[in-house]
């Protein structure tokens, strides 16, 4: 368009041209060119000023994308810390609940791992201050009176849940 124009523009000046509306209409699209193109470096301008706030976009959410990774990476290598440790506990919990349940009447065992299945894990629950700790239910005073009366060693189960109740001496049961 500028290559256009300059030619125009010389044409005009070099006098070649004489007819006055040949003079008009070079005139005329030589205004026409100039108005087009700062219509386009207007273009150009805005498209310049678009890239460059998407650039500036594109830049900071590539520093926020970088910072989720790098808490992503924190998180995980904390979970996985925590699962290593969880799993050292269990290997612990498990040795030492083997060394138990061989302590443990057969019998009594095979009750507290049936009961822990049907009780969504939890076979035996604690009797504390008159409520048995499984189900949250108080027990009747015929109930606290059976297991009173109950032999210590002598297995009693609550008879709202039918969990094993562990009795404990500060309950005063």
């Amino acid at each position: 368009m500028r290559q256009r124009a300059a030619r125009d523009q010389k044409r005009l000046d070099s006098g070649a041209v004489t007819s006055p509306k040949d003079l008009e209409n070079l005139q005329h699209e030589i205004a026409s060119l100039a108005k087009r193109q700062s219509d386009l470096e207007d273009v150009v301008l805005e498209v310049m000023e678009r890239r460059e706030a998407a650039q500036e976009r594109v830049t900071e959410l590539t520093g926020r994308v970088q910072s989720l990774q790098d808490r992503i990476g924190d998180t995980t290598a904390r979970r996985d810390a925590a699962a290593g440790e969880i799993d050292a506990e269990v290997a612990t919990v498990t040795k030492e609940r083997g060394v138990i349940a061989g302590t443990i009447p057969a019998d009594l065992l095979k009750l507290y791992d049936k009961l822990r299945e049907q009780q969504g894990g939890v076979g035996a629950a604690r009797l504390y201050q008159r409520r048995c700790d499984g189900c949250r239910q108080e027990l009747a005073i015929t109930e606290l009176n059976e297991v009173r009366a109950a032999a210590p060693d002598a297995v009693v189960r609550c008879e709202n849940c039918r969990r094993i109740l562990v009795r404990m001496p500060e309950s005063g049961l």
